[in-house]
């Protein structure tokens, strides 16, 4: 799913484009990615693009007289910009804004139909999308802390909490954790003050590192290969590969859809993790350390 770093990009490559531009037509191409009725997207049409900003994973834009077209990406969704009457054919293209300049097009890949586009009117509907989240690179340590320490949960469910902060989710928080060398599942209450400071420095310098890194790879351009899984990271998605830190094959921990990525020597003292499925399936023969399976 598109985090901070992604949709902040996506959004800085929009701006130069459709800002100010008028939408000549807003299309929808299957029925499903649109999720409200009332204003239409249709009612689009007609209006210059004001705002373009992000509501924590959202990319929000905002049309005259109060219109705005709020995009969730999801998993699976993606934009993608084609000028010169250029189209994206097929299932893949989901809904599509045609400005004079070229046509912005939301795509999902695969089977299940989950990124999504409200139509809504005035602040008051807008605010609806906005779940609370702290925007970590606006805060201060002190905020931080507060958000941390508000309920109790593990480091990486905390992270992903969009009621607790803003536009983190499963990539960027294990980068995160990496970076400031802490289990995942370390509980918020256990956290000294200096923890706290350590993992706020971790979270601003990651967010701000990898926005940075996206920047300088699409350039002038427009944002094609935006994933979860990137060249560069250090523990996301390398699951046995070597943690660029201590050489360590990094472990994971899967639940569900997802999965945490983490280096055993760099945030768990070597120990590993128990793993939901796996863990109880070898129950006595489930490694207890790193040094077991090196």
């Amino acid at each position: 799913m598109p985090e901070l770093p992604d949709v902040t990009v996506y959004i800085d490559t929009l701006r130069p484009r459709i800002l100010g531009r008028e939408i000549i037509a807003a299309r929808v191409l299957n029925p499903f990615v649109l999720r409200t009725v009332t204003p239409p997207l249709s009612g689009a049409a007609g209006r210059r693009v004001r705002s373009i900003s992000r509501l924590g994973k959202r990319i929000v834009i905002g049309a005259e007289d109060g219109l705005y077209i709020v995009i969730h990406l999801m998993i699976a969704g993606r934009l993608r910009w084609r000028e010169g009457g250029k189209t994206i054919g097929g299932k893949l293209a989901q809904a599509a804004f045609d400005f004079e300049r070229g046509t912005l097009y939301l795509t999902e890949a695969g089977s299940k139909r989950r990124a999504s586009i409200h139509v809504v009117q005035g602040a008051d509907g807008l605010a609806q999308f906005d779940r609370g989240g702290l925007e970590v690179l606006d805060a201060d340590v002190g905020d931080f802390a507060a958000r941390l320490r508000s309920e109790n949960h593990t480091l990486k469910r905390s992270l992903t909490d969009p009621r607790l902060f803003s536009g983190i989710g499963n990539s960027y928080s294990d980068e995160i954790l990496h970076r400031a060398k802490m289990s995942p599942l370390t509980l918020t209450s256990k956290l000294t003050d200096e923890q706290i400071v350590e993992l706020f420095d971790a979270t601003k310098a990651t967010l701000t590192d990898w926005t940075d890194r996206l920047r300088a790879e699409v350039g002038d351009g427009f944002p094609e290969k935006v994933t979860a899984f990137r060249e560069g990271m250090a523990v996301h998605g390398r699951y046995k590969l070597p943690c660029p830190v201590c050489g360590t094959p990094v472990q994971r921990i899967r639940y569900a859809d997802n999965e945490t990525n983490y280096c055993a020597r760099c945030q768990t003292n070597g120990r590993l993790l128990a793993d939901r499925a796996m863990s109880r399936l070898l129950k006595q023969d489930w490694p207890r350390s790193i040094d077991e399976v090196e």
